[in-house]
């Protein structure tokens, strides 16, 4: 059996790579190691679950709840709900484990399980490795302990959840939205309730699009991966702005108000300034990836802002500001932590903290996000090559320098070897698109000619 947690839990086709058997069987495997790790010592176990619309999340949801149950652990079902209300409530609520059921912002027919351990935090890795091991030792026929009478879990609905994330999201709001025209795209997703309700009560006048969830539609051209709904929708209607979740409404891409999209550099920009100015951005720091965008990283520097920048992935992002004290930190792609309020990345709350920065200045969007100006990025995929001599190659060494030489301290370059396929990806930023692209293409030749 490979590996079966990746960087964001456990993923992939529903009904076909991830069953019924599989999640409950996960599940139960949770509930023995975290018992083993002391976490359940002197109480009865409480687990939260929840999930995103899709149609096979409603028959995971029940595997799940039933392996948790029959590990003796008590579960609290939310329901449809974002990822982060249910690390939210998982701390909120004082439980010990938090399950949420999405693939984010994969096509339907995925689904994936993703565990958070008490306060709402991802599972460690060695947690997530010592489930996998012990779920697959049960697999081969070892039997489990099981409860019985009054030691099985109970199962209530916990239908208070909605309610008490979305006071939690307006409780933080540094000011309300009042006079702010706010198109959102739910992705026919998980925040399809939570968003327009957090909005709404924050003060803005709203438009929805992808807000009809069937079970189906998830991610279906629309929402922060399929932006062309949105822009349309906000020049239409005369909007202020417009904000785009995914699936599961971790994350949130931004459009002003003339369509052009703000991505998640510009809004943690936008954020980074905000915080100072209040106080809370602490260390004058905001953690990105070595993905960050180079106009990104100027315009820090610029308004004397450190940008620190870690490996691609939010659990990266997480671990920095975890270990230094950090408060802000995310992803292009719309993944932003803001630590003080959330444990994971929050799109719902990312949006409004964007908003209302836009209210409190009574700037616009456009202007507020031209603090940094994106440096054209080229992304090459240089595939069946021998990824692992990236960082070995004389001859690559040799080309990389002469390419950053000519393209001096308006561009860089960056050569990732991918995770999980057998390529390189080439990242080329310049000043002009036409260089980016030259460049890009003469080291993807290199790439090719040399680890092919």
């Amino acid at each position: 059996m490979g590996r079966l947690f990746g960087t964001d839990g456990v993923r992939g086709v529903a009904n076909a790579d991830l069953t019924a058997e599989l999640a409950l069987g996960l599940s139960v495997a949770a509930a023995h190691v975290l018992a083993e790790a002391g976490t359940f010592e002197g109480h009865r176990a409480t687990a939260v679950v929840g999930r995103d619309p899709r149609a096979s999340g409603e028959f995971l949801e029940a595997a799940v709840v039933a392996g948790l149950a029959s590990a003796g652990v008590d579960v609290l079902r939310v329901g449809v709900l974002p990822t982060p209300a249910v690390a939210y409530l998982t701390g909120a609520l004082g439980a010990d484990l938090g399950v949420m059921l999405s693939a984010s912002h994969n096509a339907m027919p995925d689904n994936g399980i993703k565990f958070f351990a008490r306060g709402g935090h991802k599972l460690a890795d060695e947690l997530e490795d010592r489930i996998e091991a012990v779920y697959d030792e049960h697999r081969t026929g070892a039997p489990w302990g099981r409860p019985t009478g009054a030691g099985v879990g109970r199962v209530r609905e916990y239908d208070e959840g909605f309610d008490q994330y979305v006071a939690h999201l307006i409780g933080v709001l540094p000011n309300r939205l009042d006079g702010l025209k706010v198109v959102l795209d739910e992705a026919h997703g998980a925040a399809a309730r939570v968003s327009p309700e957090a909005f709404t009560r924050a003060g803005a006048e709203i438009v929805t699009i992808g807000a009809e969830p069937d079970g189906l539609n998830i991610n279906d051209g629309c929402g922060s991966t399929h932006m062309d709904l949105l822009k349309a929708a906000v020049v239409e209607h005369g909007a202020d702005l417009g904000i785009a979740h995914d699936g599961d409404a971790d994350r949130c891409l931004a459009v002003d108000a003339t369509g052009a999209e703000v991505d998640g550099d510009q809004i943690l920009a936008v954020l980074a300034l905000a915080m100072r100015e209040a106080g809370t951005l602490r260390g004058d720091a905001v953690v990105g990836t070595v993905m960050s965008n180079l106009g990104f990283k100027i315009a820090m520097e610029r308004e004397g802002i450190t940008l620190v920048q870690t490996a691609v992935g939010d659990r990266y992002v997480l671990e920095s500001m975890k270990e230094h004290g950090y408060a802000l930190g995310g992803e292009q792609s719309g993944h932003v932590i803001v630590l003080d309020h959330a444990t994971t990345g929050d799109g719902t709350l990312t949006g409004l903290m964007l908003a209302a920065r836009v209210a409190a200045t009574g700037r616009s969007l456009a202007d507020l996000a031209g603090v940094m100006q994106r440096l054209p990025q080229v992304l090459t995929n240089v595939r069946d090559v021998d990824k692992s001599r990236v960082t070995t190659s004389a001859e690559l060494a040799t080309a990389v320098s002469e390419a950053e030489h000519q393209l001096g301290s308006t561009g860089r370059v960056l050569l990732r070897p991918s995770g999980t396929e057998p390529l390189v990806r080439v990242m080329v930023e310049a000043a002009d698109i036409e260089q980016a692209r030259a460049v890009a293409g003469r080291l993807a030749d290199v790439v090719k000619s040399t680890l092919g």
